[in-house]
């Protein structure tokens, strides 16, 4: 199993700058997105990226989620051990998507909002369907929509402290011809899923589709930095 992969990253059309980290390897592909409003957010997704560059190699299938999840927990105590060194780095967080495989197998992560999708049947068929689940607030109620003004903050993300940052880890059977979006809330917060999903669908290459939703992102105002990851899975 063969991943070609395109990535980009945009400021967008209101930030004074990104914040928004990612990292494309052999084995890893990984999206941060510092949270907006914090301090330092683009201190922490880069510190979060650049740990995890350390676990882009290729392990057996079953070692896969241990890899991943040490992976991450390494990162939240890089933000953590930094913060210590640099105490005005306090409060600083992002959140973390991510997939490890090793050329047969994978493991996707999520801590936070940044999400991944799948398109099953690859470019011209299939459906895309959302893989991870956002870690919001309003998730963590039953019945949210008989909850009025249940709020949109973030209920996980990184910021070094180890209380409830555990990230989900969900084992993927890949096939040839899916492709696969990692991003951050950038695109997936601002791009109806309809259109998303035709871009996905239409865009040639992933280079094409990351152009695609790059500016499908900023049409729709740029409000935020938008990250996009785009792998086709190929058996060749």
């Amino acid at each position: 199993m063969i991943l070609r992969v395109a990535a980009a990253s945009h400021l967008g059309l209101v930030r004074r700058r990104n914040e928004d980290a990612y990292h494309v390897g052999p084995n890893l592909l990984a999206v941060a997105d510092g949270l907006g409003g914090h301090v330092a957010g683009d201190v922490a997704s880069t510190t979060v990226i650049d740990t995890m560059k350390w676990y882009d190699r290729a392990v057996e299938a079953s070692a896969l989620a241990t890899t991943l999840g040490g992976a991450i927990s390494t990162a939240n105590d890089a933000l953590r051990q930094r913060v210590e060194a640099e105490p005005d780095l306090a409060g600083m967080g992002t959140t973390l998507v991510a997939l490890l495989h090793n050329g047969t197998s994978a493991v996707l992560a999520n801590v936070g909002d940044s999400r991944a999708y799948l398109l099953r049947g690859g470019p011209g068929d299939g459906q895309t369907v959302q893989l991870t689940e956002d870690h919001v607030y309003r998730h963590l109620v039953a019945d949210s929509a008989d909850v009025p003004h249940l709020p949109e903050k973030l209920a996980r993300f990184l910021d070094g402290r180890a209380d409830g940052r555990s990230p989900d880890l969900t084992p993927l059977t890949l096939r040839p011809e899916d492709r696969l979006l990692l991003c951050s809330d950038g695109l997936s917060s601002y791009v109806p899923h309809h259109l998303l999903h035709a871009a996905l669908r239409a865009a040639g290459t992933p280079q094409d589709a990351v152009d695609q939703l790059i500016t499908l992102a900023l049409e729709y105002g740029g409000p935020d930095n938008v990250t996009a990851v785009v792998a086709d899975i190929d058996d060749q």
